[in-house]
């Protein structure tokens, strides 16, 4: 096989897992999951039905990915973070799969250890929630969010320094301007991105 599936795991049928990754003990990765290459995946992880993660993602211990939750490549889930993909969630009422709020994580983020993600928003490329932190709202590209709720401390660099108010990462030199709609990346003239 192209990837590694540790013996004490559970693979449903109608699975796509890419070369490269591995599924350590204990996970489950249900029927219709399509994972990336390249991504790794700790101890006692459930991915549901019909979740789609990208290439290079890397899911710690005791995480589980609910249908509803879409993870763009290289995201980084903490030990213990959580998703929902229900605001009112009923044991005698369940939702149907149709009612599931969508989370879109996209490329870069980095999610902290017993954060929660309340479901039904965005977290922006290259973000970082701090551990513990609760998120209640969208979350703009290179963010930095902290507390219960969370909100915005800062920005971050790509590489995951934080920025200082010039916008110039101190650890990859790398330079970002704020604009209406939000942080960009500056790009110098003749470069392309």
């Amino acid at each position: 096989m192209p990837y590694f599936i540790h013996e004490s795991s559970y693979i449903d049928d109608d699975v796509i897992i890419g070369d490269g990754t591995k599924i350590w003990h204990f996970c489950h990765i249900q029927s219709k999951a399509r994972i990336g290459e390249n991504c790794s995946f700790g101890q006692n992880v459930n991915v549901a039905g019909n979740v789609k993660i990208g290439n290079g993602v890397k899911v710690q211990n005791n995480v589980s990915i609910y249908e509803g939750v879409e993870l763009e490549d290289y995201v980084f889930c903490g030990p213990s973070m959580v998703f929902t993909n229900d605001l009112t969630p009923r044991a005698k009422y369940p939702k149907r799969k149709t009612e599931y709020k969508r989370t879109l994580v996209k490329i870069g983020t980095s999610i902290g250890a017993n954060a929660t993600i309340v479901c039904g928003h965005t977290i922006g490329k290259w973000a970082m929630v701090a551990a513990g932190a609760v998120v209640t709202t969208d979350i703009p590209d290179y963010a930095l969010f902290a507390g219960v709720p969370a909100r915005q401390i800062g920005w971050v660099c790509e590489c995951g320094c934080k920025l200082r108010k010039n916008f110039r990462c101190i650890c990859c030199r790398r330079e970002y301007q704020l604009t209406n709609v939000g942080l960009t990346l500056k790009v110098s003239k003749g470069e392309m991105m």
